[in-house]
């Protein structure tokens, strides 16, 4: 993970866009500036990386099934808990299955686990619109192939 960045998600694991579903991981990095204040002496992970790391998960969904097509935006955040917390250094497990699509919007329900226990979960809301620009485009896409979507996903790029 790239906290500074927000890039939550170091791999995926298993993605079925026919299924709805994608499992993907990422290791919290032992060292980042978010620890320094999140907390002195404490480190935390943020809630709010935690829902973030949830958003792009099932945001990576959202793209696989629309095969690059639109561009998933964060637009709501529901039922959001957090329920233990994640330190640097933990592998995350999320997983998001996706629970509507159409209408220029998507809804996820999405978790983390950590060593088989559940840390957070959420109902993420999108609103899904055109790419604004080929640099973003673009840029999904070198990701998507950097995090191991498979090309057959790509289809409208």
């Amino acid at each position: 993970m790239r906290l500074e960045y927000f890039q939550m998600v170091d791999r995926i694991l298993d993605l079925d866009p026919a299924g709805r579903i994608i499992r993907m991981e990422g290791d919290v990095p032992e060292q980042s500036p978010i620890f320094e204040g999140h907390f002195p002496g404490h480190p935390i992970l943020p809630g709010v990386l935690m829902i973030e790391t949830i958003a792009q998960t099932g945001g990576w969904l959202v793209l696989a099934t629309l095969r690059f097509a639109a561009m998933p935006f964060l637009l709501q955040v529901e039922k959001a808990k957090m329920r233990s917390f994640v330190s640097p250094g933990q592998r995350l497990e999320t997983t998001a299955r996706l629970i509507h699509d159409g209408s220029g919007y998507a809804v996820v329900e999405g978790s983390i686990a950590s060593g088989g226990k559940k840390v957070c979960d959420a109902e993420i809301r999108y609103r899904v619109v055109p790419f604004p620009n080929d640099t973003l485009r673009g840029q999904m896409l070198e990701t998507a192939r950097r995090i191991g979507v498979a090309e057959e996903y790509f289809a409208h790029a």
